[in-house]
């Protein structure tokens, strides 16, 4: 039977969240109730500033810029989900099968990626992918390729070189997720799915994926959130080049406030990486469903 929490309870619960409260206000309200403020005014940082009113948010509808920046960040995205997780899913079903030893050493190693900074990966993968002495090109050497990518100065894959070390880093976090997701299914299940006769592309996709959809909806999201603010990585690989070819929505917000020092069209375009963002993970989410899989 459920009791009700009693008044002191709830006094105690108020209590307990202020902290919390304060916090929050301080790291995320604040910040955006300013950044909206200044999105309305004319301000490079100096001791004036003009009121434009929506100025700045009719330049923002216009600018060519930030809206390739967008698209690279939504395909960047893609292909960091499918990847991380894809692959996180794949490496996690392959731990849980019995031949598989050493399954807590393999784990560990995958999910070491994860600790290391963003900025450190992206120091290695540029060393990776140098043109003349990098690790990968003189594999690509040795194996007789003739012709080899410039992987961070060509236009046409730089969107796939720069994501590549992403999704490298971060599938560890997406195995350890789904492989807790896995072992929670109950053996007898999996069993009596081989009694029935069932294949391994049968098992997976009708047992094992509908019984840990709630924690790959989690992981989908968590994936798409964290990679629509994308920055570190790509600041570090090309700086958004060459061109604008793999410029960010992050990476473009920070060039315009700290480089070109518009710090209210800056904040405007924060306000609008908010929106798209919010816009694309409730998308996601309302695509991803799931009610047949409960």
């Amino acid at each position: 039977m459920r009791h009700a929490l009693s008044v002191p309870d709830r006094k105690s619960l108020c209590v307990a969240i202020i902290p919390t409260l304060i916090a929050f206000s301080f790291i995320f309200v604040f910040p955006l109730l300013f950044s909206i403020r200044y999105s309305l005014y004319n301000w490079n940082g100096g001791a004036t500033e003009s009121f434009v009113g929506l100025k700045n948010y009719v330049d923002f509808f216009r600018d060519g810029s930030f809206w390739l920046a967008c698209g690279n960040t939504v395909f960047i995205t893609a292909m960091i989900v499918v990847g991380q997780v894809g692959i996180g899913l794949v490496v996690a079903v392959i731990l849980t099968l019995n031949f598989v030893r050493l399954v807590g050493f393999h784990r560990t190693v995958l999910f070491l990626p994860v600790v290391l900074s963003p900025v450190v990966v992206g120091l290695i993968w540029t060393m990776i992918y140098n043109s003349r002495k990098g690790l990968l090109n003189l594999a690509l050497r040795a194996i007789g390729l003739k012709t080899i990518p410039l992987w961070l100065d060509d236009p046409s894959i730089v969107l796939f070189s720069v994501s590549a070390p992403v999704i490298w880093q971060y599938i560890g976090l997406y195995m350890v997720m789904l492989l807790g997701a896995l072992q929670s299914i109950p053996q007898s299940i999996l069993e009596s799915a081989v009694l029935d006769g069932a294949n391994g592309a049968q098992t997976m996709f009708k047992i094992m994926l509908p019984m840990i959809y709630p924690t790959f909806k989690v992981a989908v999201m968590l994936c798409v959130s964290g990679t629509l603010k994308i920055f570190d990585h790509i600041f570090v690989l090309t700086g958004g080049g060459p061109g604008e070819s793999s410029m960010t929505m992050s990476l473009y917000n920070y060039n315009v406030s700290f480089n070109m020092m518009r710090f209210s069209y800056g904040a405007t375009v924060s306000i609008g990486m908010i929106a798209i963002t919010l816009a694309i993970t409730l998308l996601t989410m309302k695509a991803m469903g799931g009610k047949r899989y409960e």
